[in-house]
């Protein structure tokens, strides 16, 4: 008790007082923001306390589905641990959702109620801890908006559960629950009444606004692509390819541009008659009857009209073609691009020759080997991918849930299981019961079922159907008529409205259905880009839809690693950053969309990431051609950093320089270099320019552009663009680094430097200048070695700025970056490297007066007792058989030492650690203690409790706290 008391006065003194004074992040009074930029989401503080209270209370004003949809997998884990819960809502506006009442109320652990009289407004999240109140009272609803994107403020701040403010809160909070309507499906089914007779008076109004408004404008990023296509055109350019994400309007604006072009005759060219037919339906919108519009398609083949629009198959046949002169069309329009190196469609380009041609797809990149972006002169007009359409709300967010696929006979389901398993009635009962549980926006379900194979997607239908469902099963076989039919159904609002309908893979693209509103996957995940596609069919905007509930029932599958990939857009392959994502799960992700998974179904995919190798030569092979492709060159590290491509350090990691790696791909193409520029090019790419410290790039990089760079200059520089000073130590540091001082290989069965072992000579420093010397002047004449290098250096750039924040640099540091023992003593400017089992766990330099901490959280054979005790508490141990007496104890007991401490959760996660902040022992914090080692025998070390610098964030806590 006495313990939470103290921390309070502590939180009090930072958050009233001074902010610089030392307490613990978990009981300071904090504004509680979403913030885009920063990775803020009043969700993600939501979620972290009620995974940690013992009781909660909720009042707030308005409530939605999508409010409960971030919170349920949550609110299901607290029922399962018994967790009991209140919330009041308020019945003010007829806002609040009959569909999120009714689904609280499956939990029998949350007290709900409602305030059906008076203007309640309020605003309130309440948290019980042991001996202690968190309360967020503020401006945020229960709703995904408010939540997550919205600007909001709330403010958080954690009391005694004897304090005054407690007692205040309580009595009111009680008095207001006491006074609402207890919530009962009784009530919901009169309130469901009023709250769709005022909807329909909403969107009444909305669409007499649109009406008046009538007309429709391109959004922000349909502008930006506008301007980019005039901007190819202005260039000469008579062609451009336009990369869209499914659902974000690519035919509109199409439209837009048609209109800016103003040609006389237009094609617009597709693979389905039905898709070709709502693509006219857009046109039409926009020209209205400025323009005559036809179709040619099937036996309909109009001629005449000033716009056609068309179906590949018909028209790309020599009798049809031949009704069209070559240069009939002005400008033509290619849908759903990446399938132009089918015979058909090249038929088509080869014989047209429009001023203009236009490219469109969701998914350029080609697994047949086909160079799409060569069709197009490598000018891309856009870019529009999944996180930018959802940040720039293109899209209706969607809610991911990753729920584990059944266990039969003790062993799960896997690619090669038989048709009767993925058929079994606790399969089938199972799906049934988590498409119920997670539900959708409305209540109505209009969903897409993804299957494994077609005589599955078949057999489940038909199961379904028995179960009083309303199912179709569409496969390759079905026809064109039967899937419009099925479509039809889906959305309609008639007595004959499917329900679901069951599909291999032929709704990954090219459909249309925009009241999706819930996709069930039940196959193992094959491809990102395939992920990605079918996840985009539940996307699109519709009238009344508010979001897409996605179900993914996680099987045993080695490739579930890409799932994460893909709903991240993550291209670092950086495991330790996947997971991170993983554990923090909606953080990361744009918008109010959010990502939940169940506890087993994340440890498969832990599982799939522990054994994936994500950076095997195949695939580095695949993402390299696929940028030569785009760009229509052999591209650099830095095209891969601009284009948002995979990071060129995993061709560092594979290669040990990037110009290696070329060379094997590119060996007519690319001038071999000499074995000492090869080797220098690997040193400076492993050892200087690695993103771990930019002031040795930065010097590099100044004396290949001028002669000399002054030690004054380049403090001026780094402080100006930076805003930190560097020491006399630094300078010295950088001056042997660079010259591959510090860097140690073996020679003659002995240690030396690598400036002694390959006799290299980089720069000079003599007057407080930095020259180059003779021997690198030389190796700077070999002009590929020089474009190499420079590459190297801007991509470190590129790479340190997106990295760096002032606020989270702490001298050579960036907090939560990761770092190797031997960047960690480069940057505290050690002298010589040393080889990590004589680092260890730890070890001073009292000459510079630092000691690195480095600890292994989850380690296979814990013998120490090292971790956290708070979000800004750590404790750590010293190395077997040291006393507080020993030298190294000593030293950090007597003088004030740094001491930055670096954690990785496990051994799996490499040689890489992150950077926590900086150690200060306790005051009494330092003890000797007995441990058993081993071997079993009692040991004796030194225990040392010691407070951090800055609190651990939430985000980073839970990474390393779940094991």
């Amino acid at each position: 008790m006495g313990s939470v008391h103290e921390e309070l006065r502590r939180s009090v003194e930072t958050g009233f007082i001074d902010k610089n004074y030392s307490s613990n992040r978990l009981y300071l009074p904090q504004l509680i923001t979403n913030n885009r930029l920063k990775n803020k989401k009043v969700l993600s503080t939501l979620l972290n306390e009620l995974r940690t209270c013992d009781e909660f209370y909720f009042s707030v004003a308005f409530l939605t589905k999508s409010g409960v949809a971030v919170l349920i997998n949550t609110l299901e884990e607290l029922r399962n641990r018994g967790i009991r819960g209140k919330v009041l809502v308020s019945q003010y506006q007829d806002f609040t959702q009959p569909e999120a009442l009714k689904t609280l109320l499956q939990f029998e652990n949350i007290e709900l109620r409602i305030a059906t009289v008076g203007n309640f407004h309020a605003k309130g999240y309440f948290f019980k801890h042991k001996n202690r109140y968190t309360l967020m009272v503020g401006s945020s609803n229960l709703t995904a908006s408010a939540l997550c994107t919205n600007k909001e403020w709330n403010l958080m701040v954690t009391a005694s559960d004897n304090s005054n403010l407690i007692s205040e809160v309580l009595e009111e909070a009680d008095s207001e629950f006491e006074k609402g309507y207890p919530v009962t499906p009784e009530y919901i089914k009169i309130y469901e009444k009023i709250y769709d007779h005022q909807r329909e008076v909403r969107y009444k109004n909305r669409e007499e606004i649109e009406s008046i408004l009538k007309r429709v404008e391109p959004n922000k990023m349909q502008e930006e692509a506008l301007k980019n296509i005039e901007r190819l055109r202005r260039a000469g350019n008579d062609r451009g390819l336009l990369i869209s994400a499914t659902g974000t309007g690519k035919t509109y604006l199409s439209a837009f541009d048609v209109k800016e072009f103003n040609p006389r005759k237009f094609l617009f060219i597709v693979h389905r008659r039905n898709i070709a037919k709502k693509a006219m339906e857009s046109y039409k919108t926009i020209f209205g009857r400025e323009k005559r519009l036809g179709l040619f398609s099937g036996e309909e083949k109009d001629t005449e009209s000033d716009f056609i629009f068309s179906t590949v198959q018909t028209i790309s046949k020599e009798s049809n073609l031949e009704l069209f002169s070559k240069d009939h069309f002005d400008y033509i329009v290619i849908d759903e691009t990446h399938r132009a190196s089918a015979p058909t469609y090249q038929k088509i380009l080869n014989y047209f020759t429009p001023e203009f041609l236009l490219g469109m797809t969701a998914t350029p990149e080609r697994t047949d080997g086909f160079d799409i972006f060569d069709q197009f002169d490598h000018n891309i007009a856009y870019e529009i991918r999944l996180d930018g359409a959802l940040e720039e709300e293109m899209l209706v967010p969607f809610h991911y849930y990753g729920v584990t696929d059944i266990k039969m006979e003790n062993n799960s389901i896997s690619e090669d299981e038989n048709f009767s398993r993925l058929t079994s009635k606790e399969r089938v009962d199972r799906i049934i019961e988590k498409s119920k549980f997670y539900g959708t926006d409305d209540g109505t379900v209009r969903g897409l079922i993804f299957c494994s194979r077609k005589k599955e997607s078949q057999e489940l239908s038909r199961l379904f159907n028995e179960k009083g469902y309303r199912t179709a099963a569409l496969t390759g076989e079905s026809t064109e008529n039967e899937r419009e039919e099925a479509v039809r159904r889906l959305e309609s609002e008639d007595f004959d409205r499917l329900d679901y309908i069951f599909t291999v893979d032929i709704f990954n693209e090219g459909i249309d259905i925009p009241k999706v509103n819930q996709i069930i996957m039940i196959r193992p995940t094959q491809s990102a880009i395939i992920f990605i596609q079918q996840l985009g069919r539940g996307l699109r905007k519709s009238r009344g839809k508010s979001y897409l509930t996605v179900i993914d029932f996680i099987g045993n599958y080695n490739n579930n690693y890409l799932i994460p990939i893909a709903l991240y857009g993550d291209n670092s392959f950086d495991k330790s950053k996947i997971k991170k994502m993983l554990v923090n799960e909606s953080r990361m992700i744009p918008g109010s969309s959010s990502i939940n998974f169940d506890r087993i179904s994340k440890e498969r995919i832990f599982k799939a990431l522990d054994l994936a190798n994500l950076k095997t030569k195949k695939d580095l092979v695949k993402d390299y051609e696929l940028l030569k492709y785009k760009l229509g060159k052999i591209p650099m590290m830095t095209d891969f950093a601009e284009m948002n491509s995979r990071d060129p350090k995993t061709y560092v990691d594979y290669s040990k320089s990037y110009y290696n790696f070329i060379a094997s791909q590119e060996k007519d193409l690319i001038p071999p270099l000499e074995e000492r520029e090869k080797k220098l090019l690997e040193f400076f790419s492993t050892d200087i320019a690695n993103v771990k410290r930019i002031e040795e790039v930065v010097v590099i990089s100044q004396l290949i552009e001028r002669n000399n760079y002054g030690v004054e200059a380049l403090r001026n520089d780094i402080l100006k663009k930076y805003g930190y000073e560097i020491s006399h130590e630094t300078v010295i540091s950088l001056y042997k680094n660079l010259n591959f001082e510090f860097i140690t290989e073996k020679q003659e069965k002995k240690l030396v430097s690598v400036r002694e072992k390959y006799g290299f000579n980089i720069v000079n420093l003599e007057d407080s200048k930095f020259t180059l010397e003779d021997d690198f002047l030389k190796s700077l004449k070999d002009e590929t070695f020089k474009t190499f290098l420079l590459d190297l250096l801007n991509y470190s750039i590129i790479q340190y700025d997106k990295v760096y924040k002032k606020e989270n640099f702490y001298e050579g540091f960036i907090l939560y970056e990761k770092y190797s023992r031997k960047d960690v003593i480069r940057v505290l400017n050690w002298e010589k490297n040393e080889v990590a089992q004589g680092i260890a766990g730890y070890k001073v330099n009292e000459k510079l007066g630092n000691c690195p901490v480095f600890i292994t959280y989850h380690g296979d054979e814990q013998i120490y007792d090292h971790g956290f005790l708070s979000r800004s508490e750590f404790k750590w141990m010293s190395k077997a058989r040291r006393k507080l007496t020993s030298p190294d104890m000593t030293v950090i007991r007597n003088r004030r030492i740094r001491m930055p401490l670096f954690v990785k959760k496990s051994e799996d996660e490499g040689i890489e650690f992150f950077y926590m902040g900086d150690l200060t022992p306790k005051k009494d914090g330092i003890k000797e203690t007995i441990i058993k080692d081993k071997k079993g025998k009692d040991v004796s070390v030194v225990g040392i409790e010691c407070r951090l610098n800055r609190s651990v964030e939430d985000e980073m806590y839970r990474y390393l706290m779940e094991e």
